[in-house]
């Protein structure tokens, strides 16, 4: 059973979000960032109390900025979806999560060493240049189900 509900076009563009984000992590480092959009779309709190579909996350609005960075700059978003992509988003949908994105709501690139919190959110590992955080404790059960 999927973590979340998916159609074709969710799979399309949850591939292109993960290349965008993370092709010069290798597969590795995509399936963190479809690990994230995943847990976000299940996670029914903090900031992604409003989003429940792959769709919503991806365009989802923040302080007046989407989200994730690709979706404004992304010329690469923007490219049709890969198979090889496709088939990580599927694993990504179905059920596919490790460490440090495990329980990750967040990541980014600081270009710098990992600070210990990101929004007072503490740190969870780090693979190539991103860097991952899981809610606080007690602040997000949802984004640990499933």
């Amino acid at each position: 059973m999927a973590r979340v509900k998916y159609t074709s076009k969710d799979v399309d563009l949850m591939a292109r979000m993960m290349r965008a984000e993370a092709e010069g992590e290798g597969q590795q480092g995509m399936l963190y960032v479809g690990t994230v959009i995943v847990n976000r779309a299940v996670a029914d709190c903090l900031d992604f109390g409003d989003v429940r579909a792959i769709r919503d996350v991806i365009f989802q609005v923040q302080g007046g900025n989407y989200s994730f960075e690709a979706v404004q700059k992304g010329n690469v978003f923007y490219q049709r979806a890969r198979d090889s992509e496709r088939r990580l988003a599927e694993r990504n949908l179905k059920s596919w999560r490790e460490q440090p994105a495990q329980y990750a709501l967040w990541y980014f690139n600081p270009y710098a060493p990992c600070p210990p919190t990101w929004y007072d959110q503490p740190f969870t590992g780090q693979y190539k240049d991103h860097c991952f955080y899981e809610p606080l404790p007690g602040t997000c059960e949802s984004v640990y189900i499933g």
